[in-house]
Parts: structure tokens; sequence; C-alpha cells
């Protein structure tokens, strides 16, 4: 019963976070296009495309990532969906399903801004 339990939340979280077309994140401050870029049924990917650009100054970053899960109750298989990480350097950049923006250096926020999702 736990098997099927998560399988049922392995097949959820493809149709979630794999397979999906580009999708656009914009905040008050930035553009940011996430791409998945893993097979369709592939729950936990780790090639997704990020380009953030800031709306002010028109710079522009482009990072790859992959998608970020809560855990299961067995600590290895992926749960919830929650969006995606990319890292430069040791600045992290995270984009949540959310529709929030957040970066970071070390314990260091530098970014939080929510947004809305755009076709």
């Amino acid at each position: 019963m736990k098997l099927l339990h998560h399988l049922a939340a392995a097949a959820a979280l493809a149709a979630a976070a794999a397979g999906v077309p580009a999708q656009t994140l914009l905040t008050p401050g930035y553009r940011v296009t996430i791409e998945p870029r893993c097979p369709e049924g592939e729950v936990a990917c780790a090639e997704v495309g990020y380009r953030g650009v800031s709306r002010r100054s028109g710079h522009a970053i482009t990072l790859e990532g992959r998608t970020l899960h809560t855990r299961c109750a067995d600590g290895v298989t992926p749960c919830r969906f929650l969006g995606w990480e990319f890292h430069n350097g040791d600045t992290v950049y995270r984009v949540l399903e959310s529709g929030e923006l957040i970066v970071q250096r070390g314990e260091r926020l530098l970014v939080h801004e929510r947004g809305e999702w755009r076709p």
C-alpha cells in the first residue's frame, strides 16, 4: 500500500514538474522564465533552465538548476513539489510554485519578491 501511495505521489509530481512548457514569473523587479528540460514522467528534474531579467536595468542571468521537493516519510522519495533551485557560485536562487523569488548569498537575503505566473 505504501508503494502505491508513493507511485501516486510520483505521478502527480511528474505532471507538476516535468514535461511542462516554460513558465514565466513576473515580480515587481524581475521577469523569470523557468524551463524544465527533463523527459515527461521524471519527478525530480535536475535539468531546469532559469533566465532572470531585471525589469529596471535589463540585465539578465541564465542558470541551470533542479526541481525542489519535500521528502516523503521514507526520507528518500520526493513528495510535494515546491519549486526550483539554481546556484551561481555562493548565491542561491529559489523560485517557488507560490510565486516567490528568493535570492540568498550565504545567510544574506538579496531578493524576496512575490509575483504572478504568466503563460
